[in-house]
């Protein structure tokens, strides 16, 4: 299948704007391709958070109008979880 926007061409494009791939390639290919090995872990790490914030139901369905009250919360929100 010859499409214009398979994965190989989508990498090759961000390659040649200087953007590394933060996911690695799966085990089982033949030429595995380069990735960044520390952006990965704190990739996992804001995915995560990103994940239990949208726990908070103010935080999923955006009870705030304005960006500065809702990032104020996302910011409240993350603190508490920190405090864990």
């Amino acid at each position: 299948m010859d499409n214009a926007y398979d994965a190989d061409n989508v990498l090759k494009i961000l390659e040649l704007q200087g953007i590394i791939p933060v996911i690695p390639a799966q085990s089982t290919r033949q030429n595995p391709r380069d990735y960044d090995r520390h952006g990965y872990p704190e990739r996992h790490l804001m995915e995560g958070l990103i994940g239990t914030l949208k726990q908070c139901r103010r935080v999923f369905s955006r009870f705030d109008k304005t960006a500065v009250n809702f990032m104020h919360f996302i910011r409240f929100a993350a603190a508490l979880i920190w405090l864990r």
